[in-house]
């Protein structure tokens, strides 16, 4: 009873179980690839780099002193009738307290900005690029699986014929009508198969466990992969790849950096207040220690820039075009590629539509053999030898099918559609 329990609890756990798919296994795979960790450290870059930016318009404030002794000063040596003019003294100091608060500077700050944001998003695009390299790999291995469990099914198919073959011959051989011998005939090709079924159990633990290592989770043997369902008709979508988004990200950076030299070369202005203290102040005439300030617009327009800003735009002109020689090249490596995927799917497809026809032809044959074996028309090794044959009309079949799905799933991933 124990013992029906456990079987039951199990089977109930093997009903239940959610089953994969290959999109939940991508998705898995690149949630928890460590290439993702680095999509967050740009973001925090980017936020703090734009936070030290915007603080150029945050009052700046500088603090100053001097103490300081000259050889000489200057005098009034013409005498003036009752008035004395004192001479100020040699040793002078001064401190000063300076703040100034930006006001225009021609959009620097805010095409810097800019330029933090888009560079962030050219580098989370290169991590894009990167994760769909990932997917190709999965989709690989996830395959692989799928065809393991063809193979396995195939197996089975054929362990049956098998014993249904060994119990006609079992009876014969009771009977007196069949050598014992073409009863171990097929007991050997039974238990060769059952060797193909543990060979392709360990197979099948391997790929699971490579998996399981990429989507970060211990996957069962008996867990379920559920084949993809894709469209049946002529494959033909507009290429979506991330390679075209990185692209345009790195044309619109270009664009940002001709727009921050233009800036550079602009005027600027901003307010200032300088307060002091110090002997003597802003009387000269006057030599005792005093506080003073001096309050104003400055008004800066540097010309230098205007000596390289024609080279830097033709520099960020060049980049931009080598950006457009990459992308023309990546279209016409990407659409020679759909070309030949699109034609081996259809190759693919006629070779499965013979498959059947051969698969059918194959069965008729053996039904045939099998009522021959069981009126002792042919041998043990007659009747294996149809079971050979249509074995192997159906494992051709299983590869196709395969071959197709995959050629399918590449299509799809190429044009970037999947």
């Amino acid at each position: 009873m124990k013992k029906g329990l456990f079987i039951l609890l199990l089977l109930g756990g093997k009903l239940f179980a959610q089953p994969y798919t290959l999109d939940k296994v991508n998705e898995l795979a690149k949630q928890n690839y460590p290439l993702i960790k680095q999509q967050d450290l740009i973001n925090r870059t980017r936020d703090i780099t734009v936070e030290n930016l915007q603080k150029n318009f945050l009052p700046q404030f500088a603090l100053s002193g001097q103490a300081s002794y000259q050889s000489e000063v200057t005098k009034i040596s013409v005498p003036v009738p009752g008035i004395t003019i004192p001479s100020p003294s040699k040793d002078q100091y001064k401190i000063l307290a300076d703040v100034s608060q930006l006001v225009y500077d021609g959009g620097a700050v805010k095409q810097q900005k800019e330029i933090q944001q888009l560079n962030a998003t050219v580098e989370q695009q290169k991590i894009e690029v990167e994760l769909y390299k990932l997917q190709e790999r999965i989709n690989q291995l996830y395959l692989s699986v799928l065809y393991i469990d063809e193979q396995v099914a195939q197996v089975d198919l054929i362990k049956k014929d098998l014993e249904n073959g060994m119990k006609k011959v079992e009876a014969q051989v009771k009977n007196g009508v069949s050598f014992k011998s073409n009863l171990n005939v097929l007991k050997a090709e039974w238990l060769k198969a059952d060797q193909r079924t543990i060979e392709l159990a360990a197979t099948r633990k391997g790929l699971l466990e490579t998996i399981g290592l990429f989507i970060n989770q211990s996957i069962d043997t008996a867990a379920v992969f559920e084949k993809p369902v894709l469209p049946l008709t002529k494959m033909a979508f507009d290429i979506r790849r991330p390679e075209l988004q990185l692209f345009s990200a790195q044309q619109k950076l270009f664009n940002g950096q001709n727009k921050l030299i233009e800036s550079k070369n602009l005027p600027k202005a901003s307010l200032f207040f300088q307060g002091g203290y110090g002997r003597p102040g802003l009387n000269f005439l006057k030599n005792d220690f005093d506080f003073f300030y001096t309050t104003g617009v400055r008004f800066n327009w540097s010309f230098g820039g205007l000596y390289t800003s024609k080279k830097e735009k033709e520099l960020v002109r060049i980049n931009n075009q080598i950006v457009d020689v990459q992308k023309d090249l990546f279209l016409l490596n990407t659409n020679t590629q759909l070309r030949q995927q699109q034609a081996e799917i259809d190759k693919i497809e006629q070779l499965i539509a013979r498959d059947e026809e051969i698969i059918e032809l194959r069965v008729s044959v053996k039904q045939a053999a099998n009522a021959q074996l069981e009126n002792g028309v042919i041998t043990a090794n007659d009747y294996l030898r149809e079971v050979n044959a249509e074995d192997q009309a159906r494992q051709t079949r299983i590869t196709h099918e395969l071959q197709l799905l995959q050629a399918k799933i590449n299509y799809l991933t190429t044009s970037g559609n999947k």
